[in-house]
Formats: C-alpha cells, structure tokens, sequence
C-alpha cells in the first residue's frame, strides 16, 4: 500500500467538492446542455484529471502516477457504455432534455458513494484472499463473452430494483414538475419522475459495479489509486453524455473494443494472481504496458469506426429523449408531463408507445 499524505487526501477532497459545487451552481437553471458547453465542461473534468496525475506523479513517483492514469483511462472507456444506458434511460421516462443535467448530477454523487463503498471492499478483500482475483478474472471474461456474442444484458428502467422499491417507498405521480424530485398532493408528498429517473440511474451503476471495480483492481490494489481514478472518471460522465449523446452509433467498434480491454485486464489479474499464490517465476504484466495496450485498442477502435461507419449511419438519430448534442428540438421538452397513456414511470410500462428498447442499437449494459 502506497504511503499517501492525509495533505493529498485533502486535496481530493476538496477538488471534488469545490468541483461538483461549481457544476451545481453553474447549471441551477434547467437549460439543454448543448455541444459547445459539453466539450468545454469535458475538457475540464478531463484536464482537472490531468493535472491530478502530475502530482501524484510528483508526490507519490512514476509507478503510482502510471498506475493512476492507466486505471483513469480504463474506467473512461469502460463508462462509454453508461452512456448508452442514460440514453435508454432518458427515452424510457422521456425526461425534458433541460432536466437531464439535474439528474445525471445527482446520479453521479451516489456513484461516488456506491463506487467507494464497493472499492473500499474490494481493496480488503485483495489484500487478504488473493485468490480472489481468479473469480474477478472469470467476471471480466464472462463479461467480454457477453459482449462479442451479442449477448449483453438488457436493462429495463421501470422493472429496476431501485425504481420498484421507490413506488413501495411512496407513490409517484405521472407529471413532470419542473426539476423538483418531491411535490405536495393533497397534503401528502409524493415523487416526480425525475427522482424514478435517479433511481434507475443509480441501479443502472450499481450493474457496471460488477466488472468495473475487478477492471480496475487489475490495475492497483492501493485505495488511493483506485478511487481518485474512479472519482476522476465519474465526475466527467455527464458532460460527455452530452457531448457524445447524438454519436453513440457511429462508434460501433468501440464496444468490440471494450471487449478486447476487458479480456487483457482478465488475463492480468489471472497472471498477477499466480505470481503470487503459484509462483514469482510467472510473469506479470506491468502497468505502462496495461496503459500502452488501453490507448492502442480505443484509438484503433475509434478509427474503425469512422473509416467504416455502420450502413444505417445516415439513417441514425439521436436518443428518442432528444439529447443530440446539436441543441434540436426532441419529443418531451416543451412539456411538463412524460407524453403517453399518463401511466406513472416506473410502473414497468414505459410512457409512450410501451417499448422499452433503448435508442440507436438497442444494446444494454454488459
């Protein structure tokens, strides 16, 4: 375990704070995030991750720093697929695309939560059973079969644990009102759909939990790494939604390619494991070749996808919840109220015409 100053804990800390209240207060008017401000926000949180990684690289040294960037950089690509969930999501509820912003803010705050809880646990277990790191191998395997077999799992918003266990909660009215989560009704407090949104979006991290957190365990098994990684990647979730949103499909290679990372980190964690338990004589992979590796597959992944762009490319829209990056005009967001049959979301029956089928390719989180 790496010897980290409780002064760079701090630090931390007070980024991620000051950041998330910064963010808050800029957007505290519901406004749709256009394109323009989604690549300036993405290049914040993107150059505020950075500039992290130089100190730790300065504080800590180069193996740590190495270590730190290669993990950032994996949960980066690994979120892409959050991305299509949120579209899925947002299409489901048809969420205004002015309120979209509020939602994934406090969607990614109990990320940073759930994510810590699960790789706080994660680091214990490590350092005690290392054999553990056979099981989280066969999860990422498992998971890269789903993947290049087409049989990604689905996942349906309204049938969400989180959203099933909200309506038993407390009863969730049909309208939209505003950005508000809580209304009065007949002097009883009911939910908006925003906060079934929230909820949903909250179950649907709690599922890339599953192979995020071994991915990363690959890569360190020291708190501090870990986590700062993950906080880094989370916070810069939203912009790039907005930002990547009406683009998604072009990208058809790149969950070919998520594929192909999540295997070599599987094989890492499989060698990592055996030269502990089995043998030192079995080699492991090091954490610059682990960066090395990252960077090649996404590049080329991204360029596959642009030389050969899928053949419905041109007929391709955008998300149903109109979150294209071009600031157009999409079903829901001259209204208060989610169009439909007035059924409230969540109930397992979207509003709308009754599917549940996420927008562009249909696929769902791994």
């Amino acid at each position: 375990m790496l010897d980290v100053p409780f002064w760079l804990w701090a630090v931390f800390a007070v980024i991620v704070v000051v950041s998330l209240a910064v963010d808050l207060l800029a957007h505290r008017r519901a406004h749709v995030i256009g394109f323009k401000e989604a690549a300036a926000w993405s290049g914040v949180w993107v150059g505020l991750a950075l500039v992290f990684a130089v100190v730790v690289f300065v504080v800590l040294g180069t193996a740590p720093g190495v270590e730190y960037t290669t993990a950032w950089l994996l949960e980066k690509s690994l979120s892409v697929d959050n991305l299509f969930v949120f579209a899925l999501i947002f299409a489901y509820f048809r969420v205004p695309r002015a309120y979209q912003h509020r939602v994934l803010f406090f969607g990614v705050m109990g990320a940073l939560i759930f994510r810590g809880i699960f790789l706080a646990a994660g680091v214990a277990v490590v350092s005690r059973f290392t054999a553990v790191l056979f099981a989280f191998a066969a999860v990422l395997f498992y998971s890269t079969y789903k993947i290049l077999k087409g049989e990604e799992e689905s996942f349906d918003p309204g049938r969400s644990f989180a959203v099933r266990l909200l309506r038993k909660i407390m009863p969730v009215r049909d309208e939209y009102a505003g950005m508000k989560f809580f209304v009065k009704e007949a002097g009883k407090r009911v939910a908006t759909p925003l906060l079934a949104v929230v909820a949903a979006i909250e179950a649907a991290d709690l599922i890339f939990a599953v192979d995020s957190v071994p991915a990363v365990l690959a890569v360190s098994d020291d708190a501090f790494i870990v986590y700062t990684s993950n906080a880094f990647a989370i916070l810069g979730l939203r912009a790039l939604y907005f930002l990547l949103a009406g683009l998604l499909d072009r990208f058809h290679y790149l969950s070919k390619g998520l594929a192909l990372i999540l295997s070599f980190i599987g094989l890492k964690l499989i060698l990592q494991a055996s030269h502990e338990i089995f043998s030192p004589s079995v080699p492991e992979i090091p954490s610059p070749v682990s960066l090395a590796v990252i960077v090649v597959v996404l590049a080329v992944s991204v360029i596959l996808s642009i030389r050969r762009p899928p053949r419905h490319a041109g007929e391709a829209a955008g998300p149903e919840s109109g979150s294209s990056p071009d600031g157009g005009s999409s079903p829901g967001n001259g209204s208060s109220s989610p169009p439909g049959n007035g059924s409230p979301p969540g109930n397992g029956s979207p509003p709308g015409n009754g599917s549940s089928s996420p927008p562009g390719d249909g696929g769902g989180p791994r």
